[in-house]
């Protein structure tokens, strides 16, 4: 055999780099995907951690703020009842002015709490119902079927379609049921 020129052993040292560089290229090029899927992975999950996190403060937020917006209506609530009672004791004949102006700030008051929310419990007339309202007293009575409110002691209300202050009522019960309840 003849000896390989000097040009050819070079060339052929080139094409041996050249090979060995390129398996050297590819491992690393495997080693950076492996990399940017693990970061991918997780810029995903860091990313949907921020967005639970985000969820979970504007939840709490508004739970905060409902909370607070409820202990200001129940103090305004007060207010406004006393008005309506202050107002129906008034001699009315005295001063017609005044009872006016107190008449529209009490109008006031009501449209500014039923805006935020606050409904009163219709109860007077209709059955007892006791998510709404709490029965303070059985009343024996012909006049009414057993189970419905007769009396309205103090008025219930909502807000948002959800119990705010329960009425107290006394409830209709049949004159009979009494006396059976004795006997037993």
């Amino acid at each position: 055999m003849f000896p390989k020129p000097a040009n050819q052993k070079v060339d052929d040292e080139k094409e041996a780099n050249s090979t060995k560089t390129v398996t050297e290229l590819e491992v690393a090029l495997k080693e950076k995907t492996k990399l940017e899927v693990t970061y991918l992975s997780q810029l995903r999950y860091a990313r949907a951690d921020l967005e639970n996190l985000q969820k979970h403060i504007e939840r709490r937020i508004n739970e905060g703020v409902t909370r607070e917006k409820a202990k200001l209506i129940m103090q305004i609530l007060t207010i406004a009842e006393e008005v309506d009672l202050a107002l129906d004791k008034v001699d009315k004949a005295k001063d017609s002015s005044l009872l006016e102006g107190v008449e529209m700030v009490r109008k006031k008051l009501w449209k500014v709490l039923s805006c935020e929310g606050l409904c009163s419990i219709e109860a007077l007339g209709k059955p007892f119902d006791p998510h709404m309202q709490e029965a303070l007293q059985e009343i024996e009575t012909c006049d009414y079927p057993e189970g419905i409110v007769v009396q309205e002691i103090r008025k219930g209300y909502l807000l948002n379609g959800k119990v705010f202050r329960p009425s107290l009522v006394k409830v209709s019960c049949s004159p009979d049921s009494v006396k059976v309840e004795k006997v037993n």
